[in-house]
């Protein structure tokens, strides 16, 4: 047990604020006194990656479309993929494809970034992006929170907090309209998230803007509009903030409105709903050999130096059948290559230090619901995974990726009981990026660390788990 200090956050008070708003239904964690501290080396990274991944969505749009119409993908030499565009439509609706290639979306970016980084010995190791992303709210609040602790050095304490940059950004994907009418919608499948998203959309009408939460099919087309009931009288949306997988999109009322509206539609959708920019293989095309001049030239120098740190090794798991000389671009099993994917479920405990999980566009591609550790799991478990994935590989490809063990953390947190220690875990660091089109950018507005137990493999925000903000320390060295 450690002694409080007078400069935190009381576990009282920490009670207090979450018992008078729940950000997700029916989830609880555990508070911690202080912010995650980070060390200004490790703040520039995080911005460099923010910045870096900006990149990577605009350089797969590029690489998705030339693919798709067997364009070539580099200036001064012939290299053309269908195959990349095969793997990424893979298993979605064909109106769906078409929607995410149609030209009225050329250049369109999600306009929230968030990847998971894994706090290691080596540094950050980035697991994946998500582009719908939960926890804004959380984090604003948290922030928000946090701020009479921590001051200007928490990070997203700057000009504008989250809340206010989260509308920024969302105005802006109607430019030429002033106070624009906001809808975000929430689907069943994401209700979880419902909460934080009503919290955010309160603080923003306590501000005078004209934002409201609504499940899909609150909302109905009207011509080329959509439009909503307000106090009894219909309601133009301006702007859609998509709160949705696009798995789900046939579950969503408006969804073949939206797929079909186009250029003559007079809402903004955000994010976009391409499926190519969500599915998480993009960090194997990323590693491809045959890609990477296309990477090198598509990114900035600081872009790609930062994503090759970053991005663990990643693979295709495509179990297609192959020329008796060819091998798979996968991981040695036994100090030789593999012809078929099945081989893998002889690796040993120690090649098993690998990660499966399915890629995207299915109800188990969020959180950790299809994620396999093989050095922590049975040899019957690893098999299953490995024959799961090969079997559903026609309409849902799996990725295999190198597995970067987070290193252990202290950091103190409150007991059940009020009680302050030091808890020993392992930490994952999400930070959200809000993107600007007019300056090519995507800044840092905030930081959600979740500190799992040190038992725990894989992260997530579980009820054992401390979930914090995180603060600017220059003192810090973790």
């Amino acid at each position: 047990m450690i002694a409080p200090s007078t400069n935190q956050l009381t576990y009282e008070a920490a009670q207090r604020a979450f018992a008078d708003q729940s950000l997700f239904e029916n989830k609880t964690w555990r508070y911690s006194p202080q912010a995650f501290p980070l060390s200004p080396a490790q703040l520039k990274q995080i911005e460099q990656i923010g910045q870096a991944c900006y990149e990577f969505y605009r350089a797969q749009e590029t690489l998705y479309l030339r693919s798709a119409e067997n364009k070539n993908l580099l200036r001064n030499r012939p290299l053309k993929a269908p195959w990349v565009a095969a793997y990424l439509d893979r298993g979605k609706p064909q109106a769906l494809i078409e929607h995410a290639r149609a030209k009225a979306l050329r250049g369109a970016v999600p306009m929230v970034i968030r990847p998971d980084l894994l706090v290691t010995e080596r540094g950050f190791a980035m697991t994946e992006i998500d582009s719908v992303p939960g926890g804004i709210g959380l984090t604003a609040f948290l922030n928000r929170l946090y701020a009479d602790v921590h001051g200007e050095a928490l990070i997203g304490a700057g000009t504008q907090d989250m809340v206010e940059a989260f509308y920024t950004a969302l105005a802006g994907q109607a430019p030429h309209v002033n106070a624009p009418y906001i809808a975000i919608l929430v689907s069943d499948e994401a209700a979880t998230y419902r909460p934080e998203m009503e919290w955010l959309a309160s603080q923003l009408r306590q501000l005078g803007r004209r934002v409201h939460v609504f499940h899909p099919d609150d909302v109905m087309p009207l011509g080329d509009t959509i439009c909503v009931g307000i106090d009894g009288d219909p309601q133009r949306v301006d702007v859609i903030y998509r709160f949705w997988e696009l798995f789900d999109l046939a579950n969503v009322s408006i969804g073949e409105f939206l797929l079909k509206a186009g250029e003559a539609t007079q809402v903004s959708l955000t994010p976009p709903m391409r499926p190519f920019q969500e599915e998480k293989l993009n960090l194997a095309l990323f590693h491809h050999h045959m890609l990477e001049d296309y990477w090198q030239e598509s990114l900035s120098k600081s872009a790609y130096k930062t994503l090759l740190k970053v991005i663990p090794q990643t693979w295709v798991m495509d179990p297609v059948e192959l020329p008796p000389n060819a091998v798979l671009d996968a991981p040695y099993v036994g100090g030789r290559p593999m012809t078929d994917w099945s081989q893998l479920i002889e690796a040993s405990k120690k090649e098993r230090n690998l990660i499966i999980k399915i890629s995207g566009f299915h109800e188990s591609a969020w959180g950790a619901r299809s994620v396999t550790l093989g050095s922590d799991c049975s040899r019957a478990d690893w098999e299953s995974a490995i024959e799961r994935a090969i079997a559903m590989a026609d309409t849902s490809l799996h990725i295999l990726q190198t597995y970067e063990k987070p290193k252990r953390l202290r950091h103190p947190v409150y007991a059940d009981d009020g009680s302050l220690y030091q808890m020993e875990g392992r930490m994952r660091l999400c930070p959200y990026y809000f993107v600007n089109e007019s300056e090519k950018a995507a800044q840092l507005q905030g930081i959600l660390a979740t500190l799992c137990p040190a038992d725990k493999k894989i992260i997530h925000g579980m009820k054992d788990a401390a979930l914090l903000p995180c603060v600017l320390n220059p003192s810090s060295g973790c």
